[in-house]
């Protein structure tokens, strides 16, 4: 039986106040498409106001730390984002992975983390151009997951995201029969690393899916969703992809 498709709007760096009415029209469409799951990760600074003004919608946080608490300053631990309101974080996401140097080690933690604070987890792989075009990426990402896996993982909390990092914001979409391989390959992985109940461990596609080829690809085999970036940012924009996602 195919998992049910699981659509998430990553924000990354915006949005302010101004946009919370954004995220409640995407809260309407989705409660009209009650055939996928639908959720926001918008800048933590909206997340209480998010959570209050769209009960019941799945709002989430674009990353937590791996600490309960202490000298970190600038960073949130998963309580903090739990207690927020959110029911969920991303962690592992490439920019992070690249920008700050995050390990799968960290990454790892992270997820675990989350889960410890009540929250789920989207754990995000990826390779780079250069590493695809070297015939690596199936071997990166496969390695990336198994280091970046949270102890007592468990499809009820924990959920993977496929990131081809050139693809990221530029436009670029891999062919299907390359996402449909990399899916069967995390699909692969992840019944290696967990076994019985791996077939449940929902698998997103993020890499510039859109209202235009949402279709296509949430059609590939093993891919379960999406993790959404610049088209999450406005309802005319996500809406045919939560479309697309209630349809499949």
């Amino acid at each position: 039986m195919a998992n049910r498709k699981y659509i998430v709007g990553n924000w990354k760096m915006n949005g302010l106040r101004a946009q919370l009415s954004d995220i409640a029209d995407i809260a309407a469409i989705a409660a009209n498409h009650e055939g996928a799951d639908v959720g926001i990760c918008p800048p933590a600074t909206l997340i209480s106001a998010a959570v209050q003004a769209n009960p019941g919608f799945a709002i989430g946080a674009q990353d937590c730390h791996f600490a309960e608490n202490g000298a970190h300053t600038g960073c949130l631990s998963a309580a903090m984002l739990r207690e927020a309101g959110a029911t969920y974080s991303i962690v592992g996401h490439s920019e992070r992975r690249a920008d700050q140097q995050e390990s799968d080690a960290e990454v790892k933690a992270k997820a675990e983390a989350a889960h410890a604070a009540g929250m789920d987890a989207i754990i995000c792989v990826g390779e780079t151009e250069e590493e695809r075009d070297a015939g690596q990426a199936i071997e990166i990402v496969t390695v990336q997951l198994a280091r970046s896996f949270p102890a007592d993982a468990s499809a009820d909390w924990l959920t993977i995201a496929y990131e081809p990092v050139w693809a990221i914001g530029t436009g670029r979409v891999p062919e299907t029969s390359d996402v449909a391989e990399m899916h069967a390959a995390i699909r692969d992985k992840l019944e290696e690393l967990m076994g019985q109940g791996s077939d449940s461990v929902r698998i997103l596609y993020g890499g510039s899916m859109n209202g235009g080829n949402a279709s296509e690809l949430l059609a590939v085999p093993n891919v379960d969703g999406g993790l959404v970036g610049g088209a999450s940012l406005t309802a005319a924009k996500f809406g045919p992809i939560i479309e697309a996602a209630a349809a499949a």
